[in-house]
């Protein structure tokens, strides 16, 4: 961002935050979200970057990114080919940890809102990581099995207690998060249930906050049914072998 080189064209000051959303053929509600986003970071008067990150959209996302991304120069469109949304917030985690002090992540859905962000960061310092909790959540059964099951993992294999340990809303001080990412593959498919349990054992402050959930109105949701279950199978695996990867404390 060039508003942040030093005089002579020296190195580049780090940010306060780098929020990361990763986006898939969500043309309908993707300018919209990233407006709010653009809206409530500039209000609290952060030193941020947005970095949208296209993980292979077959619709108009990127070019509906882009359109915003001439008004608002914060915000970064980073396009690359379909790996999954895991292996796309890993790419916005590495990112976000070289370049600023915080890390954020949020999905482009606007099923969380934006406006629930300055709780997070008023926690800061007290927290390593800030946490949402996704409140009033409707899901199917089959949904909420899922996710009763990735808490139980990330209790058993790492003693981790938090709430929502697959919140797709959760702030993380860089240097507490760049550790934990060495030994995590960039083909993870759950990476933030593994980063919770890793957070947990790696002696993190945890903080964790209510934040509304609302349901989807436009777009589909991408894994239903049996491709819903093996997905949850192949987190489980991943989950229990990086439960043995060696990490230092904070």
């Amino acid at each position: 961002m060039t508003d942040n080189a030093a005089v002579g064209g020296g190195a580049v000051d780090r940010l306060e935050l780098c929020a990361v959303m990763p986006v898939y053929n969500e043309e309908e509600i993707v300018g919209q979200v990233a407006e709010s986003w653009l809206e409530v970071l500039d209000g609290l008067g952060i030193n941020y970057e947005l970095v949208a990150i296209v993980d292979g959209a077959t619709d108009d996302s990127e070019q509906v990114l882009r359109a915003v991304a001439e008004r608002h120069r914060r915000l970064v469109v980073d396009v690359k080919p379909n790996s999954g949304h895991g292996p796309t917030i890993l790419r916005g985690y590495r990112r976000g940890a070289d370049i600023a002090d915080w890390v954020f992540q949020t999905d482009s859905d606007d099923e969380m809102p934006a406006a629930s962000f300055g709780e997070l960061w008023n926690l800061r310092h007290q927290a390593d990581a800030v946490i949402g909790i996704r409140s009033s959540r409707n899901q199917s059964p089959g949904r909420r099995a899922i996710t009763r099951a990735a808490r139980f993992t990330a209790r058993a294999a790492f003693g981790c207690r938090l709430a929502d340990v697959n919140c797709p809303y959760r702030l993380m001080r860089s240097t507490a998060l760049a550790p934990l990412l060495a030994p995590i593959p960039d083909d993870t498919f759950a990476p933030n249930v593994v980063l919770s349990g890793l957070l947990a054992r790696s002696g993190a402050r945890l903080a964790e906050v209510p934040v509304p959930h609302h349901d989807r109105t436009t777009g589909v949701v991408s894994i239903l049914g049996w491709r819903a279950l093996r997905a949850a199978l192949r987190s489980f695996g991943q989950t229990v072998r990086l439960s043995r990867a060696r990490i230092p404390k904070i």
